[in-house]
């Protein structure tokens, strides 16, 4: 018995646009730096292969080392950004850092709420450098209508517990899953928690960074802590595991990716200026070293410093 003949394959078009890439909304705040902000997370989502969507909430003063002042855009001109592209692209995940203000916070919340099937993965910033008068009701929006939309709230260990348990007493420092139950007690499913630190080994100290639940700590990856400080981790972190969660990976695996490009990016961090040292988000773009050359030495960046904002740091998510 002859088979059947296999049904004629179309051959490629090749005058067809080839697919988009994973589109990522950002909101977040215009960093002059291009360390963090919208800056940051425009270059991480790009080196991930997504395509940005960058929404301005804020206008922030600063430079390598410090924030000076912020400049909040009114909600409604928030808004208008994103509704402008959301009617003519197709989304596939968000990103949100700085939003400016608890009332850019409400209106955000209320972009999202009319996406929710799409991954959601938030960032808390230190926010130290707000006045208290600002502060406060901003934490109090962003707990209230960003947590419950979002699926994986990011930041470090210290913000993180300010932020969620501000009231905690005990002598020891929360754990991620303490952490996580808090989360979750608003609605988040996860936090991505950096910068827990881990008893020293000898002369060797190292800081864990840890994806949990409720019900427990899922995965994460440590780093070795050093004397330097970055600027701008936090954000690529963040965007980074947005970028991939839009492509449609897995949430562990895309937390070990976005863990694995921060470290890389770290390595190969630079100091454009006289403060902290930003993440090169484009390591993998750098040329091979020549035959002879020192390898990992010669593309490590100096990282000493006899700045006193900077000398004594730790390597940290921040």
């Amino acid at each position: 018995m002859s088979s059947a003949p296999s049904p004629a394959t179309d051959s490629p078009d090749p005058t067809a646009e080839p697919a988009a890439p994973a589109c990522v909304m950002s909101f977040n705040a215009s960093d002059p730096s291009g360390a963090g902000g919208l800056a940051g997370d425009i270059a991480t989502i790009a080196a991930m292969g997504a395509h940005a969507l960058p929404v301005v909430t804020s206008i922030v003063m600063r430079d390598t080392a410090e924030v000076f002042d912020h400049h909040p855009l009114e909600a409604e001109v928030v808004v208008e950004q994103a509704r402008s592209v959301l009617e003519d692209v197709t989304l596939a995940g968000w990103k949100v850092g700085f939003l400016g203000s608890a009332e850019t916070v409400g209106a955000v919340a209320e972009v999202l709420s009319d996406y929710a099937e799409l991954p959601l993965v938030s960032y808390l910033p230190p926010l130290s450098w707000l006045d208290e008068d600002q502060l406060m009701p901003y934490l109090d929006a962003f707990r209230e209508l960003i947590l419950p939309a979002t699926e994986v709230l990011v930041g470090s260990h210290k913000t993180l517990q300010d932020f969620l348990l501000p009231d905690w007493d005990n002598e020891r420092p929360p754990s991620p899953r303490e952490l996580a139950v808090a989360a979750g007690e608003h609605g988040t499913r996860y936090v991505l928690v950096t910068g827990v630190m881990l008893p020293a080994k000898g002369t060797e100290q190292f800081i864990d960074n840890v994806l949990a639940s409720p019900q427990g700590a899922l995965t994460g990856e440590k780093f070795e802590r050093f004397d330097t400080a970055f600027v701008g981790a936090g954000d690529t972190l963040a965007a980074a595991l947005a970028s991939l969660l839009a492509a449609g990976s897995e949430l562990q695996a895309a937390v070990g990716e976005a863990l694995a490009f921060l470290d890389q990016s770290l390595d190969a961090g630079f100091r454009p200026g006289m403060g902290h040292v930003v993440p090169d988000r484009f390591f993998w773009a750098m040329p091979a070293p020549e035959d002879g050359e020192a390898g990992d030495a010669a593309a490590q960046p100096d990282l000493t410093t006899d700045d006193p904002a900077i000398k004594g740091a730790s390597r940290r998510v921040h």
